[in-house]
C-alpha cells in the first residue's frame, strides 16, 4: 500500500510541478506527517524532491529530471486501456491524442505489463451509453470544450420547452452521463452552478475574458451530490403499504435508488404474519402504482386511498381476464 502510494505521491508532483503537502495529504487520505514521511523515503531513494516553505511554497522536483512509468502495476496498466471512452474522446477530438498516449505508455512499460495492457485492450471495451440510444447532435461541444479547458467565460443561447434564454457562463467541466455530454457552469448573475445540456444550446459566443476557476471546486463530487439532490427531489409523495417478508426483499428492485434508504428505515416491528408497515418516498401515485404492481399480492397499500383502489381494480382486472 505505502510503495503504491509513493508511486503515486511521485507522479503527482511531477504532474503538477509543485504541490503542498496538505493537497497530497487530502488526495491520499493520509495526515500531513504521513506526508512528509513519504517525501524522506522517496529523497532516501534518490529522487530529487525538495521542500520549498512560505505561501507560494510547496513539494517540487528538481526541474527537468522524470521518472519512467515502470512503477505502475498490472492491474493499473490495464485499467488505462479498459478505462477509455474513445467515442467521447473523439467528440472532444481527442481521439488521435488518446492513441499517442497509448502508445507512450506502452513503449515506456515493462514487456508483462505491456502485454496485459494489449490483452485487456483486445478483450474488454466501454461503451458507456444505454441500448436504443441515438447520439445528440453537438455542434457547440468543440467550442466549449475550449472555453473549459482556457477557462474563458461564454454567452449561450439555450433551449427551453417553448422558448429559449441567453446566459453569460463560467464552464466549470464537461460530464458525460450515459451518453449525454453536460456542461457544469456557474452563472455570475445570480452565483449558482448549474448543470445544462449541450444539446440544448442554440448558439455559444466565447468571450475573452478569463475567470478563476475556484481550486475548492471538484466536478466528479459536485456532480455526485447534484445528481442524489436531483433525484430526492423528485420523491415528492408518501405512500405506506404492509408487505410481507419476500415484498420487503423485492421492495428495493422496484423503487427509486434514492428512496430505498428510506423505506428501510421506517420499516415497523412485523406482524405474526411477517408483514412490515413501510412508508416510502415516490414521484406520483402514478408512478407508484407502476412499481409497485410487480410485488402483486406480496403488498397492500394502505394510503392514499385513491392508490389503494387504483391497485385492486388493475388486480381485479388481472384476475377478471384470467378467470
Amino acid at each position: 500500500m505505502k510503495a503504491s502510494r509513493l508511486v503515486s505521491l511521485l507522479l503527482t508532483v511531477q504532474q503538477r510541478h509543485s504541490v503542498r503537502a496538505a493537497e497530497l495529504a487530502s488526495l491520499f487520505e493520509v495526515s500531513v506527517r504521513t506526508v512528509y514521511r513519504d517525501v524522506a523515503a522517496l529523497q532516501a531513494a534518490g529522487v530529487p524532491l525538495w521542500t520549498e516553505p512560505g505561501r507560494a511554497g510547496g513539494i517540487r522536483l528538481l526541474e527537468g529530471w522524470r521518472t519512467r512509468l515502470d512503477g505502475l502495476t498490472g492491474a493499473e496498466a490495464a485499467a488505462l486501456f479498459a478505462g477509455a471512452a474513445p467515442e467521447a474522446l473523439a467528440e472532444l477530438g481527442l481521439g488521435s491524442v488518446l492513441l499517442a498516449a497509448q502508445a507512450k505508455v506502452l513503449a515506456t512499460l515493462p514487456e508483462p505489463l505491456r502485454d496485459r495492457a494489449r490483452t485487456i485492450a483486445q478483450r474488454f471495451h466501454l461503451d458507456a451509453p444505454g441500448w436504443f440510444h441515438r447520439g445528440e447532435e453537438l455542434p457547440h461541444l468543440m467550442t466549449v470544450a475550449e472555453a473549459v479547458w482556457e477557462q474563458r467565460r461564454i454567452t449561450v443561447r439555450y433551449r427551453r420547452a417553448d422558448s429559449s434564454v441567453r446566459r453569460e457562463l463560467e464552464p466549470y467541466g464537461l460530464v458525460l452521463k450515459a451518453g449525454v455530454w453536460y456542461l457544469v457552469a456557474r452563472v455570475p448573475a445570480d452565483d449558482a452552478v448549474r448543470t445544462y445540456r449541450l444539446a440544448r444550446v442554440i448558439a455559444v459566443e466565447a468571450a475573452g475574458e478569463v475567470f478563476e476557476r475556484p481550486e475548492q471546486f471538484r466536478l466528479a463530487q459536485w456532480w455526485a451530490e447534484s445528481a442524489a439532490s436531483f433525484d430526492r427531489s423528485l420523491l415528492r409523495d408518501l405512500v405506506r403499504l404492509r408487505v410481507s417478508p419476500r415484498g420487503l426483499r423485492l421492495l428495493p428492485l422496484v423503487t427509486d435508488p434514492a428512496a430505498r434508504g428510506e423505506a428501510v428505515r421506517h420499516t415497523g416491528p412485523p406482524d405474526a404474519q411477517g408483514w412490515c408497515e413501510v412508508e416510502l418516498a415516490v414521484e406520483s401515485p402514478a408512478v407508484a402504482l407502476g412499481q409497485l404492481l410487480p410485488l402483486g399480492a406480496e403488498v397492500e397499500i394502505l394510503a392514499p386511498a385513491r392508490l389503494r383502489a387504483e391497485f385492486a381494480a388493475v388486480g381485479a382486472a388481472i384476475a377478471a381476464r384470467h378467470a
